[in-house]
Formats: structure tokens, sequence, C-alpha cells
């Protein structure tokens, strides 16, 4: 395959060191995942700083590094080669810390919040790493928990409760997370899986062009970059909306 195409995303960087763990991030989805808690806190009119940073501080610390760091020690997708020690470390401490932040709101703001941790911090380890046999590791899951959930986490967080308003946005959420599954299942079957493509497409007016593993992914990964930046773009437009 060519060598854009080989490597197992779109945003890795060349395997070792520093580069490792900002793969390790996946920066365009974990900025995409991160928006549905800015846009969750946005929706309502108790937008207030002092609920926002700390679920979306939660949020970075379970999503943007614990359940990355479980996944690849979960076979390796990325192909990095950061330690299996470190990343069981990494997955632990990240998610510990978003569940004591939880736990803190949970105590100094609303008692409902710690069943929002307690679902959270079951989800983050059998998603990732394919607890039960993968039950909680399809794609509806996918969407309900890194879409609808942080959407409604960070509503109920600012707001206090869960309405008609919340039910909306975490369809929203979960829409267009399962968007993204459907984008980028063959994308990564294509760059992770994949040793050779081979084939042409003839068309009606006589071109024709080779079939390759980037013409295979050049698309869907187009509208994934996309879809990234603009649910980032809506996120930041709503916060400044509630703040000006």
């Amino acid at each position: 395959m060519e060598a854009e195409a080989s490597r197992p995303a779109f945003y890795a960087l060349a395997p070792g060191g520093w580069r490792d763990y900002v793969t390790l991030l996946h920066l365009p989805y974990t900025a995409w995942h991160l928006s549905y808690v800015a846009i969750g806190a946005a929706l309502t009119s108790a937008f207030a700083w002092d609920r926002f940073l700390p679920t979306l501080a939660a949020f970075f610390l379970a999503v943007g590094i614990g359940a990355h760091a479980l996944d690849e020690l979960n076979g390796r997708p990325l192909r990095t080669r950061i330690p299996s020690g470190i990343l069981v470390g990494l997955g632990a401490v990240s998610v510990a810390g978003a569940v004591a932040i939880g736990v803190v709101g949970a105590v100094t703001v609303d008692p409902w919040i710690g069943l929002f941790v307690a679902a959270g911090g079951f989800i983050v380890v059998a998603y990732n790493l394919e607890l039960l046999g993968g039950r909680f590791h399809g794609d509806a899951w996918f969407a309900l928990a890194w879409g609808a959930f942080p959407l409604a986490t960070a509503y109920f967080a600012a707001a206090g409760k869960l309405d008609l308003v919340a039910g909306a946005g975490a369809v929203f959420a979960f829409l267009l997370s399962r968007a993204q599954r459907h984008l980028s299942t063959p994308v990564r079957d294509v760059r992770r899986r994949v040793s050779r493509v081979e084939g042409r497409i003839e068309r009606s007016d006589g071109t024709s062009e080779p079939i390759t593993a980037e013409l295979l992914v050049r698309g869907n990964e187009r509208a994934l970059r996309t879809l990234a930046a603009a649910t980032v773009a809506l996120a930041v437009a709503l916060v400044i909306m509630r703040v000006t």
C-alpha cells in the first residue's frame, strides 16, 4: 500500500519517542468528542465556567488519555512503542483523575453526578478493553459513550437536570458519532488490516483509474476531518454565545 495509507491513522506520527504520545491522544477525535461537552454545557442558560471546566477536564482525562491508553494496550492499533506498563499507568491514573473530579462534583454540586461518574468509569474500561466478549464495543455503544453521554453529562453538570433540550442534544451527538463510526470503520480496516489492493474503476466516459488504498480512504477521511472541525467550531460558537 501507499506510504500515506499504510499509517494506522491519518493523524499518526512516525513511531517512537514523544511522537507516540501525541499519536496516542487521537487529537482530531479527542477535540471532536470534547466538543460535545462544550455543546452540552452551552445548551443551558445555566452555563458556568466553574461547572464546565472541571467537566471538560474530566472527559479529557477519561477519553483523551485513559480510553486511548487502554485501547492501545488492547492490540496496539496505533502501533506505538509505548511500554505496556506506561499504558497501564496512563490509563489508571487518568481514569482515576476523572473519577476524582466527578466525585468532587457529586459532593459539592449534586449527588446525582455520582451516577454519571459510575457509568462513565464503567464504559471507558468495558469499551476499550472489550470486556464481556466485546458486548460494549459496538457502533451503538460508541455513539452512546463518546457522543450522547458527554453531552448529557455536561448539560446536567451545568443545569442540574435533564430535559427535552438535553435529550435532543444527546440525540444529535449520538447520530453524529454514529456517522463518525460509519466513516471511520472502513478507513481503519484499510489502514490497519489490508495488505494489498488491486483493480480499476472504469467509467462510462471511457476514463479509468486504479483502485488504491489511498483512494479507498480519501473520501471518508476528508469527511471525518471536516466533521471534526465543524463540531469544534459549533462548540466554540455556543460557548462564545454564553459568555458574551
